[in-house]
């Protein structure tokens, strides 16, 4: 692996830190929201269900991402495939077009 590649690597690692780290900080806020809504909670209770909020907002947001990720692909195949259409589509147009340009060159130079 090249240097600029390990670069790139850390830097997606970092941000898969950064990203997790956030949506855990959501997820407790979030926890914390709608417990302080119940105010009838014992501590412990009121601890339990910010955690297990925390925890399903976590998972939430890694389906999220999961998903987003499998589209991404898709796309990029989808596109991919669409390139290599349209690439196809320009070389067939181009290469008789250069062939007959040749053609005509050759008849009107040849004495």
């Amino acid at each position: 692996m090249t240097a600029r590649e390990e670069g790139r690597a850390l830097v997606a690692q970092v941000e898969g830190h950064l990203l997790l780290a956030a949506a855990r900080a959501e997820g407790r806020a979030a926890g914390v929201r709608v417990a302080d809504r119940l105010g009838w909670l014992t501590d412990g209770q009121r601890e339990d269900l910010q955690r297990q909020l925390e925890s399903e907002y976590l998972a939430l947001a890694r389906l999220s991402w999961r998903r987003t990720a499998e589209r991404a692909e898709e796309l990029r195949l989808e596109y991919e495939q669409r390139y290599r259409t349209v690439r196809t589509r320009l070389l067939a147009g181009f290469l008789p077009i250069c062939a007959l340009l040749t053609a005509v060159t050759l008849v009107v130079l040849t004495p």
